[in-house]
């Protein structure tokens, strides 16, 4: 499969290491690297699939573009755009031309994500009370001296698209819970750089992500209670040494048994995602959109409650 790479940043760069040899072009309007400066300049004929590394605005109409050409493509989160109708466009264009569409979510990927989504779906837990997340890292003041990225709701799409595609990973029904801001902080940078989002729904856990970009050490945590123990995860692999904890309720109280796994290995993520794209690619099935008009549809809202609450962007 011969892949095109377009925008040649970090994202970019990280995605060029794992494709390898695929690669055929590096698309990118300034980047000395680059072999093209547009997609216009790359024949479509030259390549199979694209790898979208892009900021945000762009994206859909480079996807447009692509899947119109039955390209497949792998971009990078978030995919949003001004409406819903925008993505939906997108998704009848995919299944028109037969491309796969996949937003790259390397999260899902994470020995400890997929050790927790498995505990949570084979029940040993029971009824789940409640998910703490915390995403936090220590980019703040690169991101107030990037012009595009220090806008909008800030680390709100950034990092908390990563949290609710978890979530809704390891609980199905997490699209329906009714999410709220509670805390929208523009400490450091003009856009906020510290968001808490809160649900409470009646047929699922009460849950609270909080990510910021104000962690200097960067950070993840992750508490699941629930009715016969909990379970609890401690940094990510990309950071190590990452730690999955669970522990088995004593009743009627007392110091329960636990189970930790500590891993101290290589980020496992970005190739694990890149070759769940191909085996994709090879079947010709699998587009995320459905999940990124959800993502898209509450991300949206929630920046407009923040901003109503919290104040426009400085």
């Amino acid at each position: 499969m011969r892949v095109a790479i377009i925008g040649y940043g970090v994202q970019g760069r990280k995605r060029r290491a794992v494709a390898g040899d695929a690669v055929v072009a590096v698309i990118d309007p300034v980047a000395p690297e680059a072999t093209a400066k547009s997609l216009a300049e790359v024949p479509f004929h030259d390549f199979d699939a694209a790898v979208v590394c892009t900021p945000d605005e762009p994206k859909p109409a480079l996807l447009k573009q692509l899947l119109g050409a039955g390209k497949h493509v792998l971009v990078e989160k978030p995919l949003v755009a001004e409406s819903d109708a925008v993505l939906e466009e997108l998704a009848e264009i995919a299944a028109s031309t037969g491309a796969v569409c996949v937003t790259a979510y390397n999260h899902r990927f994470e020995p400890h994500y997929v050790r927790m989504r498995d505990l949570i779906r084979s029940g040993a837990l029971g009824r789940v009370y409640s998910v703490r997340m915390f995403y936090g890292n220590g980019t703040a003041r690169l991101v107030r001296e990037s012009a595009w990225r220090d806008q909008g709701a800030g680390v709100l799409p950034d990092l908390g698209s990563h949290l609710l595609d978890t979530l809704k990973v390891w609980f199905p029904a997490a699209d329906a819970w009714d999410y709220q801001v509670r805390l929208a902080r523009r400490h450091e940078n003009r856009s906020f750089d510290q968001v808490v989002v809160a649900a409470d729904p009646a047929d699922g856990p009460a849950v609270q992500l909080e990510m910021t970009m104000l962690s200097w050490r960067n950070h993840f945590t992750c508490d699941v209670l629930a009715e016969r123990g909990s379970a609890h995860i401690d940094s990510l692999c990309k950071w190590g040494p990452t730690t999955f904890t669970h522990r088995t309720r004593v009743l009627p109280s007392g110091r329960p048994p636990e189970e930790s796994v500590t891993l101290v290995q290589a980020d496992p993520t970005w190739e694990a995602e890149y070759a769940h794209f191909q085996r994709l690619c090879a079947a010709g099935t699998g587009s995320g959109i459905a999940n990124d008009i959800w993502l898209n549809r509450t991300l949206r809202r929630l920046a407009g409650e923040a901003f109503d609450r919290f104040g426009e962007t400085a």
